[in-house]
């Protein structure tokens, strides 16, 4: 293989608010920190075990206003991106380094209780683009309907 790949899916849950900076020229940067959690039992001690990773996600334009709009500290949301590893100078002189992970795609997990006023609910979200619209978890097909079962079953073979 020839091609290099950097992809990132995570799924956790925001552990602050979602931080917005707007630029002069109109664009704008999102930032929060993503928990993840792997748990397991301990094979001597049968203790309950779970570690938490922290990944900081990076959010740009439109996608960083939605996530702002809809997301907040304990949120489930699932993260399709990229890393990208950068560098600063601290305010000590020292240099920093950090990995962030930058947001492509996402759909949000956890339901929303949107704190519109009464009446307005249906009209405001009715309104909106599908862009702007929180994703959810994708419909599952309902169980298909019962076949009935026929005398001309008992009639095969097998």
């Amino acid at each position: 293989m020839s091609g290099t790949l950097n992809k990132v899916m995570l799924i956790g849950h925001l552990g602050d608010e979602v931080k917005i900076h707007y630029f002069e020229g109109g664009g704008c940067v999102a930032r929060f920190p993503l928990a993840t959690n792997e748990t397991y039992t301990n094979r001597q001690t049968g203790e309950k075990v779970t570690n938490t990773d922290w990944h900081n996600i990076v959010v740009r334009n439109k996608a960083a206003e939605i996530c702002e709009k809809y997301l907040s500290k304990g949120d489930k949301v699932y993260l399709e991106g990229r890393l990208k590893n950068r560098q600063w100078q601290g305010e000590d002189g020292n240099t920093r380094y950090t990995t962030e992970v930058h947001v492509q795609d996402f759909t949000f997990l956890s339901t929303k209780k949107e704190s519109l006023p009464t009446g307005q609910a249906g009209m405001d979200n009715a309104q909106q683009s599908p862009a702007a619209m929180p994703q959810s978890e994708p419909a599952k097909p309902a169980d298909p309907a019962p076949v009935e079962q026929t005398e001309q079953d008992d009639d095969l073979p097998f």
